[in-house]
């Protein structure tokens, strides 16, 4: 199926992940550095700011989706999650203290909370069952473009200037702005304007009832992928502690995002034919590569071939756990799965991040991939066997 028979509404959401993530990672990329050699901020300020942020993301992300399912409406708040990211910015260059970096940080975490359920949710809404696979690659591939370009700029944009880092946030203003317009002037909610089924917002016990055996499964099975994953942050220190050069590092994301932005259009589009377990089941496959890789790596080559994989991993599997999410779930609640997901699988991450930094600093960073690689194969032994007894059910009830 070409991209250009996609809804138009996923394509223009697709260049709005782009701009928004190209602005966001000319600011992360440089974040951390211009915290502690620029403001004067400690190790430890830096990792409290990022863990307030994610932890905020990931609990207004459950609202947010339910919400758009109380209203019936996705748009508004899709458009009010991007532009709050955007009105964010700016505090960025203007930043003379680690509090403003804190209170731009909350904001745009807030923003992201806001419109990623709804976004997804909009995504399922126009697309027929049989596309979304691509669809959703097709927006992921867009959104790791964008991981891909804005650590480029900023590493060209910071030669060119003399390492002027208010320059390059003042700079990154500029594609949020685009995204926000794209938001406004291309998109739009289905023609046939779905109205608000639930008479009461959603997170309640009654309706958690409506998420069947289906929808838990991919959850606990996509929050044990993401104990296995734990933070990117750990490709950069791995590729460092092989002896990578401080001022090289932002390559390991580029890698990264290439092989992401590469895969995920293709792998969605296959999920479509051949079912989402197999992509899923190809996904954790690349994930244990990586893990074995980087567990043995003892060159930058080899921590660079660890991190392609790793990509691919990204690429086979993100966005076909979020089909399969929009598959399990009901129309009127697929809002609140979204949410609930997001939630689950964020803390998840907090945690894998926490207890890969345990496993670094008590036993060596092969010890934190070894046990990814263990983790993720337990993931992929389970759902392989799970599927195996799926299909033998008929022949049993027969």
């Amino acid at each position: 199926m070409a991209i250009r028979e996609l809804p138009r509404e996923v394509l223009a959401l697709g260049f709005v992940s782009m701009f928004m993530d190209i602005s966001s990672e000319m600011i992360h990329s440089l974040l951390p550095v211009f915290l502690v050699s620029v403001l004067g901020a400690s190790t430890l300020a830096v990792g409290i700011i990022d863990g307030i942020a994610e932890a905020t993301a990931a609990v207004s992300k459950m609202f947010a989706g339910a919400a758009s399912d109380w209203t019936g409406k996705r748009k508004p708040l899709v458009l009010m999650g991007y532009g709050l990211a955007a009105a964010a910015k700016p505090l960025f260059p203007l930043a003379q203290g680690v509090s403003v970096v804190l209170l731009a940080r909350f904001v745009d975490r807030i923003g992201k909370g806001i419109r990623d359920a709804p976004r997804d949710a909009l995504v399922a809404d126009v697309t027929p069952i049989d596309q979304r696979g691509a669809a959703y690659g097709l927006r992921q591939a867009l959104d790791s473009v964008g991981a891909v370009t804005g650590p480029a700029l900023s590493l060209a944009l910071m030669m060119l200037t003399g390492d002027n880092f208010r320059f390059v946030f003042l700079t990154a203003v500029i594609p949020a702005w685009i995204a926000v317009a794209l938001i406004m002037f291309g998109v739009r909610e289905p023609a046939v304007q779905r109205a608000p089924k639930l008479h009461r917002f959603p997170i309640r016990y009654q309706e958690m009832l409506r998420l069947d055996a289906a929808y838990w499964r991919i959850v606990a099975l996509a929050t044990l992928l993401t104990l296995a994953r734990f933070s990117e942050a750990f490709l950069l220190l791995r590729a460092q502690s092989v002896g990578l050069a401080q001022s090289q590092v932002p390559a390991v994301l580029i890698i990264m995002n290439v092989a992401y932005a590469a895969g995920a259009y293709p792998f969605g589009r296959l999920s479509d034919r051949i079912g989402r377990t197999s992509l899923l089941v190809l996904g954790i496959g690349f994930l244990v590569a990586a893990d074995v890789v980087l567990a043995g790596a003892g060159g930058i080559w080899l921590a660079f071939a660890g991190t392609a994989a790793w990509g691919l991993h990204m690429a086979a599997t993100q966005g076909v756990l979020t089909a399969i999410v929009a598959d399990a779930s009901p129309e009127d609640l697929r809002g609140t799965a979204f949410g609930i997901f997001n939630l689950v699988t964020g803390f998840g991450l907090l945690l894998a991040s926490a207890l890969a930094g345990l496993l670094w600093t008590g036993l060596g960073p092969s010890a934190t991939f070894i046990a990814g690689a263990l983790l993720s194969a337990a993931a992929g032994a389970g759902l392989i066997l799970q599927t195996m007894w799926r299909a033998r059910r008929p022949e049993q009830g027969g």
